[in-house]
């Protein structure tokens, strides 16, 4: 017979950040470690309860005793289990006993052949372990085996033991239906009895009932809704109904309500306001020390622009919130006015101004400082500038790259760092520059993360593109390669974002080119040289940054210069995989992508284009034919020893099959160019279709390697033509079974 079960670790407040998974991971593994017992019907239910102060779970048929089990015990070779008259021998004696049996079993041993060796097995019961047992070592393996982000180590009541864990634990609860499992944990024998809320609890302490009064009873004795799940969606909801009497919409952040859900038992929504003038101050910086520092929700009008209200999730409902309210009022005018401060502060100095400044700021101890890196993107962004769309282009590039790390210096950047870049383009506005140098100032770290939005002008592509390639380019140089999860450098953030940037705006350079370029730029001794020795002199002289005091110019232009070559090709392999990785994300089947990477094709911008078109050649009913054909092609070309000719002998053209080929490739040749050239990749594939007939019959009827040396070679440039035309814009074979 089954039961409920329920358990619940009564802790201090736990890490909100971390609630969510503890809560969830506390669930799956108690489950887990009784299912691997046999204590679990199959049809169990699991529910995970995590609440500030609470890690529970409720397990819906529980055995209090998993059924016994037949097994098949292995025991040793017959040879060395009995003697040659049949008796058992003191090894075999040995393990019967650890097994708990005795001699008298021996008679009853099985013999089985397992290859050449006769072996003794023996057919025994297995006890099925008790709840009470399975539970403690289900409960241990749990805790032991939870995602702590830091654990602390405290001391039990007696004083003397300790014990490490997230928090302070103060209870435990183990209900099997009615009755107590007399397990023990952290120091904590199993009871029935659990705290609620801290303040507005009607009952304290709470004994349950059983194991399914869990979470009815904490809601209407303790004002406590124990569920994650159901007080997030509380939360939401009095968000929604608090917004909407004020005409005005919540800001939408997950990980904020995730961490507001994990910081309140008996959520409570409550208005407050703010003085209007600071609505003056940018509203990112309203908004991000509402959400950082206070946990505010803060509110937009239709237009998306911030209100001068906001709301907050309190952990108590008083007669009159009024109190609650004015206090949350009186902190967040504080906060605000520091942010008005920041910026009005920020202000009487220019960006251009601050350049000097990134001197001062070390980029990576091989690579310099800001100011250095600076150096190199503007350099970077004025070439890309200058091949996109010439001079005008290549100056603004050079402009914005210029001020684009300026806003690092600033106050504002220096308390939220997650304002780098857009805090630039408002300090670039208010000193009258013109938009495309301000979005470019806050664009070139975009795409901040997957889905972000991209650069919204040419001079922001130009300073993104610099920014992620000479990154790039650099930390590939000094062998800062991503190795399996870890990418300290984000370096896989900045290939994807290379790869949006040229796809994404159907930008015509090259990628092999653009790093090659990159690379001599960041190489030249010549430019470090007349720019960057001055700059370091200058620091050592002046005691500068410590790190910097120290360093020897000559090294570090001699390790740029010294920098692997093969650094590139490692490069450009890394931007490959992760272009190969995003395609298929993007529904593309793996065979289509291997199709067209396989031609490790330069120009970014014609992958979509090229995909596209295999496709729809995928569909043809000829594609699978050809496929194939074209993959035994390409095997006997690797095959042929010497070079091959791509330039046929008409004369030589024996029999009538491969006269057919022949005329077919010449009439479709040019046809299959002429949409190629113009970029339309799906025409020029489709043509090939026509191929399928004189090949097929080629390959019946016409023997490729014959002994005639002349005759051999001829049909070997006839395949190569065809090879030639049919992976023009993808590898073919690939798609063949």
């Amino acid at each position: 017979m089954t039961k409920n079960l329920l358990v619940e670790l009564l802790v201090e407040e736990l890490p909100p950040k971390s609630l969510k998974q503890l809560g969830n991971s506390f669930a799956e593994l108690l489950a887990a470690g009784l299912k691997a017992q046999d204590l679990l019907a199959t049809d169990a239910q699991i529910t995970a309860y995590a609440s500030p102060r609470r890690l529970a779970v409720h397990i819906t048929h529980v055995s209090a005793q998993a059924v016994d089990k037949a097994v098949a015990q292995k025991l040793m070779p017959a040879a060395v289990g009995l003697d040659a008259q049949g008796q058992a021998t003191p090894p075999l004696l040995k393990k019967l006993a650890s097994l708990g049996a005795d001699v008298s079993v021996v008679p009853h041993l099985k013999r089985v052949m397992e290859g050449k060796t006769e072996t003794l097995f023996w057919d025994s019961t297995v006890k099925g372990t008790p709840l009470t047992d399975g539970l403690q070592k289900a409960l241990q393996e749990a805790i032991g085996q939870l995602p702590i982000p830091k654990v602390m180590t405290y001391q039990l009541a007696d004083g003397w033991s300790s014990v490490n864990f997230v928090r302070p634990a103060h209870a435990l609860i183990a209900l099997h239906g009615a009755d107590i499992v007399p397990v023990n944990i952290l120091g904590l024998q199993a009871g029935r009895e659990t705290q609620g809320h801290r303040f507005e609890a009607t009952v304290n302490p709470i004994v349950l009932h059983n194991a399914d009064s869990y979470a009815q009873q904490l809601l209407t004795e303790g004002a406590v809704i124990a569920g994650f799940t159901e007080r997030r969606a509380e939360i939401a909801r009095q968000l929604a109904v608090a917004a909407t009497k004020e005409n005005l919409t919540p800001i939408d952040d997950d990980a904020l309500l995730d961490e507001v859900t994990a910081l309140v038992e008996h959520p409570n929504v409550l208005v407050g306001t703010f003085d209007a003038e600071f609505l003056k101050v940018p509203q990112e910086c309203l908004i991000l020390t509402m959400k950082a520092n206070q946990k505010y929700f803060p509110l937009l009008d239709a237009q998306g622009k911030l209100a001068n209200k906001f709301l907050l999730v309190s952990n108590i409902r008083p007669a009159d919130p009024g109190l609650v309210i004015a206090g949350n009022e009186r902190v967040v005018r504080s906060r605000l006015a520091d942010a008005k401060f920041f910026f009005d502060q920020d202000r009487k100095k220019t960006l251009v101004l601050r350049v000097p400044e990134l001197d001062k700021v070390v980029y990576h101890n091989k690579l310099g400082t800001q100011g250095l890196r600076m150096h190199y993107v503007r350099a970077i962004a004025s070439m890309i500038g200058q091949q996109l769309d010439g001079d005008a282009l290549a100056a603004q590039a050079y402009e914005a790259a210029t001020l684009a790390k300026a806003d690092l210096l600033t106050d504002m950047v220096g308390e939220f760092p997650e304002l780098q870049g857009i805090m630039g383009r408002y300090y670039a506005q208010h000193e009258g520059l013109s938009d495309d140098i301000a979005f470019a100032i806050e664009d070139h770290y975009k795409p901040r993360f997957a889905g972000d939005a991209l650069p919204r002008n040419p001079v922001g592509v130009c300073v993104a593109l610099a920014d992620k390639l000479e990154t790039l380019v650099n930390m590939f140089g000094i062998g800062e390669i991503p190795t399996g999860d870890k990418d300290p450098f984000a370096l896989r953030r900045h290939a994807l974002g290379v790869i949006r940037i040229l796809i994404e705006n159907n930008l015509s350079l090259k990628l092999d080119i653009l790093i090659q370029s990159v690379t001599k730029i960041v190489r030249d001794e010549k430019i470090t040289e007349q720019w960057a020795k001055p700059h370091f002199d200058r620091i050592k002289k002046t005691g500068g940054i410590a790190s910097l005091t120290q360093f020897n110019f000559e090294s570090f232009v001699s390790s740029l210069r010294q920098a692997p070559k093969e650094s590139t090709e490692q490069l450009l392999t890394f931007i490959h995989e992760r272009l190969a990785g995003t395609l298929r994300e993007q529904g593309y089947t793996a065979q289509e992508v291997d199709a067209v990477l396989s031609l490790n094709p330069q120009n970014l911008s014609d992958i979509p284009k090229r995909l596209a078109a295999v496709r729809a050649f995928a569909a043809l009913p000829e594609a699978v034919s050809l496929a194939a054909a074209n993959k035994r092609v390409g095997n006997i070309l690797k095959k042929s020893e010497g070079g091959i000719s791509s330039e046929v002998n008409t004369s030589l053209l024996q029999e009538p099959a491969e006269q057919a080929l022949y005329q077919a490739l010449t009439s479709l040749s040019f046809k299959t160019k002429e949409a190629f050239d113009t970029g339309d990749y799906t025409t020029s594939l489709q043509i090939l279709a026509a191929l399928k007939s004189p090949v097929d019959t080629f390959f019946d009827h016409v023997m490729v390697n014959v002994d005639d040396e002349a005759l051999r070679n001829n049909r070997l440039a006839l395949l190569a033509q065809l090879h030639q035309i049919m992976n023009r814009i993808a590898d073919l074979s690939k798609l063949a079974n």
